[in-house]
């Protein structure tokens, strides 16, 4: 019998197995299809406090680990298949175990939707960034491309002309997804060109060197072409990874953990959620390790009583 265990191994997850682990309740985690989470797909992370020079992700999440387990969590190399929170003890499956625990910490988060390029995903990291906040400061005075139409896609284009001089908008309807507001906001700014009715075919250029340009096509006239950029920001939306818990925990439309305001809590006494899973608002690193922390408290203050 576990005291916790912990889905997940971003930052919220890692962050809450040092603290549980602190608190001596010796938690297991299970890293998941993607030990470290998505800061193992970025290079150099910045924005994180603490690392003057900035620290490269995987490099980030290997030290949050280690700390982690210097304090006494286990830490298991899974995927979680199968979770039964209807009952209690919890009982959590991965590979061919069973697990019963007294209290999970759900830190899956979730994964950005990508385009689905085989070059998009060998220049992940190199010029291809799924995250304007982190990203954005490297392309001081270059040109770049966001693909996308909604609402996360005019922000993050907004948000680039900052420091890009030029920023081109890429999306294959001839109309955007996003709110008036947000599509005034992007028509409004002399940096954002729109590129519509055309998609990303390839992705060009090498580790080595970066995005250099990108392959496009005309959806309606078939038409090729070529654009010359120094990076590109994928902006179609994000999926977070709660399938294993529908029909158990409560969810909103978009998939998302629901938790209690100011709170980690779900709606099954003893099951929290933190990270990138249960916010669809913010998704940075440090939120994550502030909502792991959040969540590593809670389940030990409901374990004590």
């Amino acid at each position: 019998m576990r005291n916790m265990v912990i889905i997940g191994s971003g930052p919220a997850g890692l962050t809450a197995a040092v603290y549980a682990a602190r608190a001596n309740l010796q938690p297991l985690l299970i890293e998941g299809k993607e030990p470290g989470g998505q800061l193992t797909l970025t290079t150099l992370v910045e924005n994180y406090p603490g690392f003057s020079e900035g620290i490269m992700g995987p490099q980030l999440m290997d030290e949050m680990r280690k700390q982690a387990q210097r304090f006494g969590a286990e830490v298991v190399n899974g995927y979680v298949h199968a979770v039964k929170l209807k009952q209690h003890p919890f009982r959590v499956y991965y590979a061919d175990q069973e697990v019963q625990t007294k209290t999970v910490l759900i830190s899956t988060g979730s994964s950005a939707k990508l385009i689905g390029l085989q070059t998009e995903i060998q220049l992940m990291g190199h010029g291809v960034s799924t995250c304007a906040t982190c990203d954005g400061f490297f392309y001081r005075g270059k040109e770049i491309a966001v693909v996308g139409g909604g609402d996360s896609a005019m922000e993050e284009a907004t948000f680039l002309t900052k420091f890009a001089t030029k920023v081109s908008v890429i999306h294959r309807r001839d109309t955007l997804r996003a709110s008036k507001i947000m599509q005034d906001r992007a028509l409004k700014n002399s940096k954002i060109n729109f590129v519509l009715d055309t998609v990303v075919e390839e992705v060009l250029g090498t580790k080595e060197t970066g995005v250099t340009g990108l392959k496009l096509k005309n959806v309606k006239t078939q038409r090729a072409s070529e654009l010359t950029v120094d990076g590109l920001f994928v902006a179609i939306g994000h999926n977070p990874n709660t399938d294993i818990f529908k029909g158990q925990v409560d969810l909103d439309e978009r998939g998302y953990v629901k938790t209690h305001p100011d709170s980690t809590r779900t709606n099954i006494p003893g099951v929290f959620a933190c990270g990138d899973v249960q916010d669809p608002v913010f998704r940075q690193a440090i939120t994550a390790a502030g909502s792991g922390c959040m969540a590593a408290i809670e389940a030990e203050r409901w374990l004590e009583h």
